[in-house]
């Protein structure tokens, strides 16, 4: 029987998984996947939509190494802020495209750490990237993304065990 490290059931990210019995071993601190979730958090504050700021975190498989960052905002050479105060209208370029746009698409396996679940333009994107799994804190309003991924074998988990932990 396999266990989650970190103690969230839905992380099954092969670096999270050891084998044994009983409750995951007590954490002394903070989980890497955290680190990067706190690292999109962070992100988002550089947000300029007026709606909702997101940050996102791209890793390779290992997490060794972090391959590319985003938050949402305008196009570079634009003003920066939203184009229209339309909800669904903002022009705002959404931060996993921001951030995927950067990653090495030679690289296999990808690790996503995004502040608010994608929508599905946004998932598609991480499908054609590479990406295997997504840690996301909060849930978007519309789940279609999350349930497009899990659909093909995107592993979503909805991380927020250690939010108030470790601050």
């Amino acid at each position: 029987m396999t266990i989650p490290k970190d103690g969230v059931a839905e992380n099954t990210h092969p670096l999270n998984l050891i084998e044994g019995n009983g409750p995951p071993p007590a954490t002394s601190r903070i989980p890497l996947y955290e680190v990067y979730m706190r690292m999109a958090e962070e992100l988002a504050k550089r947000s300029t939509c007026a709606r909702l700021q997101v940050g996102t975190v791209v890793t390779d498989a290992t997490m060794e190494n972090v391959l590319a960052i985003g938050y949402n905002g305008n196009a570079k050479n634009l003003p920066n802020r939203c184009d229209s105060s339309v909800p669904g209208n903002c022009g705002c370029i959404h931060s996993e495209v921001n951030a995927l746009v950067k990653a090495p698409g030679a690289v296999k396996d990808k690790v996503v750490f995004v502040t608010n679940s994608p929508c599905v333009m946004c998932a598609k994107l991480m499908m054609n990237s590479g990406v295997t799994h997504l840690f996301y804190r909060n849930k978007y309003r519309d789940p279609s993304g999350i349930e497009l991924l899990a659909s093909v074998g995107v592993i979503p988990v909805h991380y927020d065990r250690w939010k108030d932990e470790w601050r």
